[in-house]
């Protein structure tokens, strides 16, 4: 059920950003993920290879290199098989990255609003049942297209309908080795590292977490060019609570006014060095290559990557 705390307004939890950056960086230790002196990042992505037991999956994820997988099963499988591939990933070193719950919780529409908070509680469980690092999915949209721009978005009223959605999604399915995160977007909440500060005091719950797909929050030239110099500010703020990121790339288009595409690693300008970097600090947060048509191009994206940790010096576990 949903909690009756007092609303917290955007604009106070704005004011609050630095305190609270302040607060994540000094957090217990119960809390923070332990720092590993060691330059190495776990790539994952999709497998095309069809397997129909554990051993199967095991060898399509080793046969691609990964050491991190989207989560292999769907939230009807008995414990039996959720118990079998969990253990499956962790004789073979693999982390189950994470658990979409792709839905709108805060979509105009009440039966498409409910059926996703609904959505979003049963992958919440599924990820606590498999010991994935995290459930994630987008804020929503308070407009017709469930992940795209709405003149609401960026409300007062939005940002507190995010909090209670997502205080009573954590509530209701209380999760102990799993967290809910947000993904960053480029046109709703959380669209900066100061917006997710302030998403993160707001909601106050232990079990809530963060999702960093920078390509996201890169939506103007000016972002575009300093993009380096956004992956440190998100690492700085909220590195401690970053569970899971999304690898792809993003192309500035010649043409007017500001077109930004979706693109393969390593046809777009983000700076994978710095994102490689940033990420080798905390080696238990997996990269996710994602969105692209085929296994050809994940292999090319993977093997983009791996290009350039082996030109900085970092590895892949």
């Amino acid at each position: 059920m949903m909690q009756t705390n007092e609303p917290i307004s955007r604009r106070q939890m704005m004011k609050k950003s630095l305190a609270a950056a302040t607060i994540l960086t000094s957090a217990s230790a119960g809390r923070a993920v332990t720092t590993v002196k060691k330059t190495s990042v776990r790539l994952g992505g999709p497998t095309f290879e069809k397997y129909e037991d554990p051993a199967g999956w095991i060898a399509a994820l080793k046969k691609l290199g990964y050491s991190a997988a989207y989560c292999p099963v769907g939230a009807d499988a008995g414990d039996d098989v959720v118990k079998a591939y969990e253990r499956a990933a962790k004789d073979a070193n693999i982390i189950i990255a994470e658990v979409g719950a792709w839905s709108n919780p805060i979509s105009p529409d009440e039966k498409t609003r409910k059926e996703a908070q609904e959505k979003c509680r049963r992958q919440l469980h599924l990820a606590d049942r498999i010991g994935a690092r995290c459930c994630v999915n987008i804020t929503g949209s308070r407009g017709e297209q469930w992940d795209g721009p709405s003149e609401k978005n960026f409300t007062e009223e939005t940002f507190d309908m995010i909090v209670e959605t997502t205080r009573a999604i954590i509530d209701d399915v209380k999760p102990i080795r799993t967290y809910f995160t947000l993904e960053t977007m480029p046109w709703a909440y959380p669209d900066s590292a100061d917006s997710y500060l302030s998403l993160f005091k707001a909601i106050d719950r232990r079990q809530f977490a963060v999702h960093l797909d920078p390509v996201n929050i890169v939506c103007s030239p000016q972002r575009y060019f300093s993009s380096g110099a956004l992956i440190r500010e998100c690492f700085a703020k909220l590195g401690p609570y970053i569970k899971s990121c999304h690898g792809k790339d993003i192309l500035l288009q010649l043409k007017l006014t500001t077109h930004l595409d979706e693109v393969r690693p390593g046809l777009g300008g983000l700076d994978y060095e710095t994102f490689l970097k940033e990420l080798s600090k905390r080696p238990d947060v997996p990269l996710m290559l994602e969105h692209l048509p085929n296994a050809e191009e994940y292999r090319l994206a993977a093997e983009y990557v791996r290009g350039v940790g082996k030109k900085i010096g970092v590895s892949f576990a």
